[in-house]
Order: structure tokens, then C-alpha cells, then sequence
């Protein structure tokens, strides 16, 4: 059955006949020939007679929201009463509540107003670090007093992960810096034929600065942003929640453990990569610049001096602790969502590497004021 709408006016009373089936399946309803009548010369009273209504859904209903709405903009009494009971209803649940226009918060988009807010969250992310590094070392004197909750096989596992598994990535990248190191040294020294002493170059670099240094940044990429996922996945999961509901401390429980593993692998590492370094470094020397393999590591031997290697060796403790201190606290900072994990991740690896390097060059200037 056709939907009819029949608008007629008697004096200052204006009738609305509806007829037919009023529902989605017939498009919604136009009230342009209403606000026509509305318009020309706003009645006193407007009413709708329904009686000839075969079906109807949320269309009548919006028809007459529409109406009812125009009647109110040129103060015309609306009666409803010819409208089926339901439709009734459901306008007077829709009109309860009075329609708010929406707008947008104020925004201030002056560049003192974006650098005061970047501050301020950076201040509070600043204050939410120190208190974790505070919890962290907490922890740390509980475990030398015997009372953490630390399982033994939490941190062989995470020896493992950080230690032998990096291995691969760590001679790489370690043999490819001294190599490129020896070559760019090589280039320079030969005007002076000095070629010799691109051996001391690689050695006191790699030894003192590059070892750690890329290193660093390698585990930082691989093992920190591999803390911050697993955290992260945990807090996701509520499995930090459970850990706190059973009494147990998550930063002893989940930190602890890759923080004393990544302190004790690194070094360690770093030592690895130092002899890889040099080897990239003697590899150039004798391919290139046809150094004799005795020749090249005689001059090494004479001009590193037993500093240097300890010396990149505390920067590789240092390094570890960045780097597992970065990605733990990402991870158990992380939020609640599958998206917060991939950017709890990107963040930890952003940052161990922002740190990794004022860390190297803080303890370089340290160093040096030391005469060392």
C-alpha cells in the first residue's frame, strides 16, 4: 500500500492525514510540503490524524520528530495525539532529552601552547621513570638480602635470549663497522704513509667506543623491543594484574631478571664484538693494504692499552641496564590494546637508542675530564 500524506488547512489549525504503509521499504518521508505550509503563514495548531496508517517503523517516527521540531522553530502547538500510541513513545523518549550542537573542543594551536604541553607529559613521563628505576633498585636490595621473587629459571632464560641468541647479529654488524673503520682510516693515512697505524684505529675505536656502541644500539633494537612486546602482551593479558592478585611484585618477578641478565650479557658481548671488530679491521688491512697479518697485529697489541677494552666494558654494563630498564618500563607501562603494545615497542626501541648515545657521550666527557 502507497504511503499518503494529505495536508490541508482549516482556518489556523493544520491537518495532517497520513494513509498507507509508512516504513523503510517506501524511502523516508519528505516534510517539504509541512515546512511550505509552516512557512507561508505559521498555523496556531497542527495536528495528524493516523487512523489511515497501515504499518509503520522508525520512519513515521521520524517524520513526526521532523514536524514536531518545525512546529517548535515557529511556536506552533503540536498535538499528537492523532499519532499511534508507539509513535507517541518513542517521541517523547526522543524529545526528553534536548538536542546539544555539537562543537569542537577549543584547541590552541599556538606553538608556546604545543611546546608547554609536550613539557608538561614529558615531565610526567620523566617522574613515572624515576619511580620505576626506584622500584627497580628496591628490587635489587631485596635480592641481596634473599627475599626477591626471582626464579632461577626466569633469568637463565633471559641469559639465554640476550647472550648466545645475539650472537649472530652482533659479529655482523661488529666485523662490517671495523672493516668500514679500517677503510676510512686507510684512505686518510695512506697520503702519509702512515697505513700502518689504521691497526691502532681500529683497535682503540672498536675497543673503546664502536664495540659498545653498536652493540648497544643492536640489543637495543632486538632484545629491549622484545621486552617491551612480551610486557607488554602480559599487561594486555591482565597477567601483570593476576601477578599482583597472587602477592607477587611484577618488578622483581618480570624486570629483575632481564635487567641483571641484559647487565651481565652485554659485556660480554661487547668483548665478542670487539674481536670481531678488529678482525674486519685486519681484514681490510691485509686485503687492501697489503699489511702483513704479524705487522698488523703487533702494532694493534702496542697500541691498545688494557683501559680502553675495561673501559668500553663498563660501558657495555651501562648499556645493559639502559637497555632492559627502556624496554621493561614500556612494556609494563603499556596500555590496554593490541596498538599499545606495537607502540609501546616502538617507543622503547626509540628511546634505549636516544639513551644508549647520551649515555656514551656523558660518560666520554666524564672520561676525558679524567684524563682518560
Amino acid at each position: 500500500m502507497d504511503r499518503v500524506l494529505d495536508v490541508t488547512r482549516d482556518g489556523a489549525e493544520l491537518r495532517l492525514e497520513l494513509a498507507g504503509d509508512w516504513t523503510l521499504s517506501r524511502g523516508l518521508a519528505s516534510t517539504d510540503a509541512v515546512a511550505r505550509e509552516i512557512g507561508e503563514a505559521p498555523p496556531r495548531r497542527l495536528f495528524f490524524d493516523a487512523r489511515g496508517v497501515a504499518n509503520w517503523d522508525s520512519t513515521l517516527v521520524s517524520f513526526a520528530y521532523a514536524v514536531a521540531t518545525l512546529a517548535g522553530e515557529r511556536g506552533v502547538d503540536l498535538d499528537l495525539s492523532g499519532l499511534p500510541a508507539g509513535v507517541q513513545k518513542l517521541l517523547a523518549i526522543a524529545q526528553a532529552v534536548p538536542r546539544r550542537p555539537l562543537t569542537r573542543p577549543a584547541v590552541d594551536d599556538a606553538l608556546t601552547a604545543r611546546i608547554g604541553r609536550d613539557a608538561l607529559r614529558a615531565a610526567e613521563t620523566a617522574a613515572d621513570a624515576f619511580g620505576f628505576l626506584g622500584e627497580t633498585v628496591l628490587a635489587f636490595v631485596a635480592l641481596l638480602r634473599g627475599r626477591a621473587d626471582l626464579r632461577r629459571a626466569d633469568l637463565l632464560s633471559s641469559l639465554e635470549a640476550t647472550g648466545v641468541s645475539a650472537l649472530g647479529i652482533v659479529a655482523l654488524v661488529n666485523f662490517l663497522i671495523g672493516a668500514v673503520l679500517a677503510f676510512v682510516g686507510a684512505v686518510q693515512l695512506q697520503q702519509f704513509g702512515a697505513a700502518i697505524y689504521v691497526a691502532s684505529l681500529v683497535g682503540i675505536g672498536v675497543a673503546r667506543e664502536l664495540g659498545p656502541i653498536m652493540t648497544g644500539i643492536v640489543m637495543t633494537g632486538r632484545t629491549g623491543a622484545s621486552f617491551a612486546a612480551v610486557l607488554g602482551t602480559m599487561t594486555v593479558n591482565e597477567e601483570v594484574d593476576a601477578l599482583v592478585t597472587m602477592g607477587l611484585r611484577p618488578v622483581e618477578f618480570l624486570v629483575l631478571p632481564r635487567v641483571l641478565a641484559t647487565a651481565v650479557m652485554l659485556p660480554a658481548l661487547v668483548a665478542y664484538a670487539d674481536v670481531l671488530g678488529m678482525l674486519g679491521g685486519l681484514f681490510v688491512g691485509v686485503s687492501m693494504l697489503h699489511l702483513g697479518t704479524a705487522e698488523y697485529l703487533n702494532q694493534t697489541q702496542e697500541a691498545l692499552a688494557l683501559r680502553h677494552v675495561w673501559i668500553g666494558l663498563a660501558k657495555g654494563v651501562a648499556f645493559g641496564i639502559v637497555v632492559a630498564l627502556t624496554g621493561c618500563y614500556y612494556g609494563i607501562r603499556c596500555g590496554r590494546s593490541a596498538a599499545a603494545v606495537g607502540l609501546a615497542t616502538t617507543k622503547a626501541v626509540v628511546m634505549g637508542i636516544v639513551l644508549v648515545v647520551v649515555v656514551d657521550a656523558a660518560a666520554t666527557l666524564f672520561l676525558y675530564e679524567l684524563g682518560l
